[in-house]
């Protein structure tokens, strides 16, 4: 049995992803970015047309943000100091779904703002990956944080006993995301965050039958 652990995504949770994108999109591509009251395939829209970009398309401008945009990420408030305190009692970990691609820059900007934290990369559904950095640290208790309902519904599958805090940095679209209903909690701003964490690892494994959202908010 080893400390406690933290595993984390990274954009919408500790750096902004939304908001750059968009103002890349707008700048160099004539594309309008609008995520209220759309699925993110509909989102994208061409500004002279109006009509959704093909899905193509839409994959090759988050591939190519990722190439040359990422210095445009900054932190979400209270991110990074907040993973340092709680590096303190906790270890941490990132998983990403970024692609093998794009890991190392990922390592690099997350390292540029002092946060030495071990990333792993991902494609789909997080739980099994996740159940297998559990399954090798032992942890006391783990606890994950996503800004996605997705993969909060695969970790509750796949590692029950993992808390699971639905976090979502972005205010620009938090409204718009309902709460994911297999996360233990919803809480959108760092300072509330950090405490619920610290709480819920002194507590230990998350209780197995506990999926609904807000039951320990």
């Amino acid at each position: 049995m080893t400390r406690p652990l933290i595993i984390t995504d990274c954009d919408e949770v500790l750096l902004h992803m939304v908001a750059p994108f968009r103002h890349w999109l707008d700048e160099t591509h004539d594309v309008h970015f609008d995520m209220h009251d759309r699925s993110f395939a509909e989102a994208l829209r061409h500004k002279d047309s109006g009509e959704p970009l093909e899905r193509e398309l839409v994959w090759q401008l988050l591939v190519g943000f990722f190439d040359t945009e990422m210095h445009r990420q900054a932190p979400i408030a209270g991110a990074v100091e907040a993973m340092q305190r709680l590096s303190r009692i906790a270890d941490i970990e990132v998983l990403t779904n970024i692609g093998e691609r794009h890991h190392q820059q990922r390592i690099a900007q997350l390292a540029a703002l002092g946060l030495h934290f071990p990333v792993h990369w991902n494609q789909g559904g997080k739980g099994r990956p996740l159940a297998a950095i559990v399954a090798d640290r032992q942890p006391s208790a783990a606890l994950f944080i996503d800004d996605l309902a997705e993969h909060h519904h695969s970790v509750a599958t796949h590692a029950p006993g993992v808390w699971r805090l639905h976090m979502v940095g972005e205010a620009d679209i938090a409204a718009g995301v309902p709460a994911a209903p297999y996360a233990h909690a919803r809480i959108d701003d760092w300072a509330a965050a950090e405490a619920w964490i610290m709480q819920r690892l002194a507590q230990g494994p998350a209780p197995t039958d506990s999926v609904t959202t807000g039951a320990m908010s």
